[in-house]
């Protein structure tokens, strides 16, 4: 019987999935539109992206809920269907990893609400609340092993998609910050001024099982890694870290990223020794640079045995 995920991390580092709104601009969604309403209307090629991450070797993949709230699909006017698009991302990450002949692990992906809170916006902090908590709810009710609140700048914002995953009563929950380097490169922290060792201390307080981060500008493999250390001095809770491919650039008027399978993979195992439990990857990362990361992670752990 397949473990819960808390108990598989402490046996080896599980690897993750990588980009998917890349992967869904790939397979045709035009820039500006609902990607997460595909879960609907082209099930059939969200399988195909998440079935090519688990053929690349994925143990987790994140649901295609980044924007899945009731907040954000109403600027798309789909706030009528939050239930049934997040329940439907669940079930495919599942056909994914059977369409392979595999379990796997769905992590429910709850991201941002993409605006601000009262006083400094319009949305009060009881309806980011709510559709927080209405995602989670349809994400674990349909099965989802994990809930990821992700790409997170604030605390206050963080803190209200943990209390929502705790509320509906996630296996485990994933806190996961969004860094930028520093202009003058000697450090990162959150847009919103937050750096590592707050946050791992803020989430431990919080009840999050494991800490993350993602996305964030200069947040490279090596930058990563240094994450990763910082968070295990500053909190007891295992870690889990997704990078960029490398850093946007406008080719042809498309959005870009730099970094080759070949290269990105160079960073696979300083951070494996940096104490890394799931390792996967964000931002312009394909199936490609994870099938690297799983040969490089098997290698090693085929050496250290």
């Amino acid at each position: 019987m397949r473990k819960p995920i808390l108990e598989a991390i402490k046996d080896r580092t599980l690897l993750g999935d990588g980009a998917m709104g890349t992967q869904l601009m790939l397979a045709g969604l035009e820039q500006g539109h609902c990607g997460e309403a595909w879960n609907l209307t082209h099930p059939d090629r969200v399988l195909g992206i998440q079935r090519r991450y688990a053929e690349a070797g994925s143990d987790c993949i994140l649901t295609n809920t980044f924007g899945g709230s009731r907040i954000m699909l109403n600027r798309h006017g789909n706030a009528d269907k939050v239930v049934e698009i997040n329940q439907a991302a669940v079930k495919i990450v599942r056909d994914a990893f059977k369409a392979v002949g595999r379990e796997g692990y769905v992590i429910g992906d709850v991201g941002p609400f993409g605006g601000l809170m009262q006083p400094y916006g319009e949305f009060s902090e009881d309806e980011v609340r709510a559709a927080f908590t209405e995602q989670a709810k349809a994400l674990v009710d349909a099965g989802a092993d994990a809930i990821i609140v992700e790409t997170q700048t604030s605390l206050e914002e963080l803190g209200i998609g943990i209390a929502a995953a705790k509320e509906a009563h996630a296996a485990c929950v994933i806190g996961s910050m969004a860094y930028d380097v520093t202009l003058d490169g000697s450090t990162f922290r959150t847009m919103m001024g937050v750096d590592p060792e707050r946050a791992a201390e803020f989430m431990q307080q919080n009840g999050v099982d494991i800490v993350a981060l993602n996305c964030g500008t200069g947040m490279n493999m090596q930058r990563a890694a240094d994450a990763v250390q910082r968070y295990k001095q500053s909190c007891e809770l295992p870690v889990m870290a997704q990078p960029n491919a490398g850093q946007p650039k406008l080719v042809n008027m498309k959005i870009v990223y730099d970094e080759t399978p070949q290269e990105m993979v160079k960073g696979v195992v300083p951070l494996l020794e940096a104490g890394v439990n799931i390792l996967g990857a964000c931002c312009g990362s394909t199936p490609d640079h994870i099938r690297a990361f799983r040969a490089a992670m098997d290698e090693y752990q085929k050496v250290m045995a």
